[in-house]
């Protein structure tokens, strides 16, 4: 979750590596339009400025590495391994997406698309999403960092898989941010180690924080705007979570401070806080993606909402889809979920998380323990004791998926 605007050079090799983690699981998304934005209705000087925050926000979200090069650079030196070892194909592999939007016409048929060198050159021009890198004239990485855009964008595969037009806020489930930290040559063997057993789709971000690993899935980035707090264990709203992520995750240069965590970080100046409100506005801008038409059956879907609105509305609220906005959290043994990473937080509990386009990013659940949503169902059914039978659980579960 970085900002930056956008550089003409001097970052692009820092995504180097994250995109050659993307380019690695690229069965993702499927292709749709890109995600929309929205500019709330306004006096015309209040319309102007509010879309230049967004664009503002924009900007950080896609470009801005906070400074992170830091750490991906002169700590995990991930540069190195980028240039000698990550060709296209290793980058896909890995999850790493590629905007087809930057590419010259026909790049990828004359190209060696098995020699990082090609990797280099798609950092130098920018087109590999969430990673911004500085290359040389001689070819070389000289820095690469990692933004926002990293874990909370994806391509919509029109080119190829991994290679497509950019879809700002949806989750990269093929992203495996662990096995491109893995790849460090800083990092002693039982880290890697640790790093390399998440797989894709997921990130632990309190790993380096008290040194236990139960890693989440990468959530969305959009329909953020009715959303109080943007954690699976409700700490903050979104630009706590904005704030954590670049300083404590990221590297980036910013300052962060939460006495319930024990975390105080400090840098000056401090380039993450100027920015965070920006960002806030162009994440809140990010509508939820409609299902893909005849992706589901109507019929059945207003069937499943009559049972939703029985068994589920309780918890999943209103047009937020979240009682967590009043307050409301759950011990994990209300639902049936594991709590070894709630028993890490603050709160000690989970949220309820709303229900945000759902048919586009399985796996379910804080820890992805539910492979689809007939098994979110199922096992709501079995701890909740709704006593649904086949029928009803498989109209909920196409309810689910118009959400």
């Amino acid at each position: 979750m970085s900002f930056a605007m956008r550089r003409s050079g001097d970052a692009r090799l820092v995504f180097a590596l994250t995109a050659a983690v993307s380019l690695a699981g690229c069965e993702g998304a499927p292709a749709v339009p890109e995600t929309t934005t929205a500019v709330p209705a306004a006096s015309p000087v209040a319309a102007q400025t509010e879309a230049a925050l967004i664009e503002e926000g924009r900007q950080a979200f896609r470009f801005d590495t906070f400074g992170d090069e830091q750490l991906w650079t002169t700590t995990l030196r991930l540069h190195e391994v980028v240039e000698k070892a990550v060709d296209p194909g290793t980058a896909l592999k890995v999850g790493l997406k590629v905007d087809a939007d930057v590419l010259p016409a026909g790049i990828l048929q004359t190209v060696d698309l098995k020699s990082p060198a090609t990797t280099v050159a798609l950092l130098k021009m920018n087109a590999i999403v969430g990673i911004q890198a500085k290359v040389d004239q001689d070819g070389h990485i000289t820095s690469l960092g990692v933004t926002c855009a990293l874990c909370h964008s994806t391509v919509d595969n029109s080119v190829m898989p991994g290679i497509g037009r950019r879809l700002d806020g949806w989750p990269n489930r093929d992203l495996n941010v662990g096995a491109i930290i893995g790849l460090s040559p800083a990092l002693p063997a039982e880290k890697k180690a640790v790093y390399n057993s998440w797989g894709p789709g997921k990130y632990d971000p309190r790993y380096n924080i008290d040194g236990k690993s139960t890693p989440l899935v990468l959530p969305p980035a959009y329909g953020l705007a009715d959303i109080k707090n943007e954690t699976f264990t409700a700490e903050g709203p979104i630009s706590y979570w904005n704030a954590y992520v670049a300083v404590t995750q990221m590297g980036g240069r910013g300052n962060f401070s939460d006495s319930r965590l024990g975390i105080q970080v400090t840098h000056s100046p401090d380039i993450v806080t100027p920015r965070l409100a920006a960002l806030r506005a162009y994440q809140h801008s990010l509508l939820t993606p409609p299902p893909p038409p005849g992706s589901v059956d109507g019929a059945a879907a207003q069937r499943g909402g009559l049972l939703f609105d029985r068994a589920c509305a309780t918890c999943h609220v209103g047009g937020s889809g979240t009682d967590n906005n009043n307050g409301v959290m759950h011990a994990p043994e209300e639902t049936g979920v594991d709590g070894a990473y709630a028993a890490r937080t603050v709160n000690k509990a989970y949220r309820t998380t709303p229900l945000r386009a759902l048919w586009q990013h399985p796996p379910y659940f804080h820890d992805g323990s539910a492979a689809t949503l007939a098994d979110v169902v199922a096992l709501y059914n079995r701890v909740r004791k709704l006593a649904l039978t086949a029928d009803q659980q498989r109209d909920l579960v196409e309810y689910l998926k118009s959400r």
